[in-house]
């Protein structure tokens, strides 16, 4: 998998992604989370941190960041944007580098993404876990199945392709292979997985919505009109009729 990651985020630009307008909606309602449960003085690991787009700022807020990225071209990129920054390689299923109830939150934003076995899904979510303080929290990023169906199934029209590659089920969902790169929950998923892990949901919540099906739209939109998309994707993060039919959830856990 390590390979594979590294050869797809050498040529894909994760941030000319996260920096679109669509990427901004999901980064401005997650941040508007991640400070709601936030003290001061509490120790932040981001596994999977990528280039930094959310430890970096947070590191700057002044909280004490910790990053681990599997990918070296994206940690190389995390380390010249901020040196001080500590910033490791590593496996989100094994972060031996770091002790048991050490961190009061800890990001997974991107693991979840590329562990297709969900055996591999919950051993990621263990150590993180373990590594994180009694009645701190873990904040959990998955992409979910029906914006695959969707976008790459109907709108780029790949249905009929993927259907007989056997990579959608009778009831549409992905099952993608062991060599493909992404996969794809639902909310019951999730719910499995969480119990898995013995661990308690605070609140889980759609941090872009509609934004990833609808990106041209949203260019379009003046600065004072997508201001205001950001303020309603916020009003409605959580509503659970909506929760599954955006590109992204996120899910806050409590280690109890």
């Amino acid at each position: 998998m390590s390979t594979k990651l590294d050869e797809y985020y050498n040529k894909f630009n994760e941030e000319k992604r996260l920096n679109s307008r669509h990427g901004q909606v999901e980064y401005q309602v997650t941040m508007s989370y991640i400070h709601r449960y936030l003290k001061p003085g509490d120790r932040i690991l981001d596994v999977g941190a990528a280039t930094g787009r959310y430890s970096i700022p947070l590191f700057e807020d002044g909280y004490d960041v910790t990053a681990v990225e599997p990918v070296q071209h994206n940690l190389g990129r995390l380390k010249a944007k901020k040196p001080e920054l500590p910033a490791f390689k590593g496996d989100a299923r094994k972060l031996k580098r770091f002790a048991d109830a050490s961190f009061d939150l800890v990001l997974l934003f991107g693991p979840m993404y590329h562990l297709i076995d969900d055996g591999d899904k919950l051993q990621a979510l263990k150590e993180a876990q373990r590594v994180t303080k009694k009645g701190g929290l873990i904040m959990v990023a998955y992409i979910m199945n029906e914006y695959s169906i969707l976008t790459y199934g109907f709108r780029e029209q790949h249905i009929l392709e993927i259907q007989e590659q056997g990579k959608i089920d009778a009831s549409w969902r992905v099952r993608p292979d062991e060599e493909d790169l992404y996969d794809y929950v639902r909310l019951e998923d999730i719910a499995e997985l969480n119990a898995g892990a013995a661990l308690e949901r605070v609140c889980i919540f759609s941090p872009d919505g509609p934004a990833n099906h609808m990106r041209r739209e949203l260019n379009r939109l003046t600065e004072e009109e997508f201001s205001a998309f950001i303020a309603y994707q916020k009003s409605v993060a959580e509503r659970p009729d909506l929760l599954g039919a955006g590109g992204h959830i996120v899910d806050i856990l409590r280690k109890i």
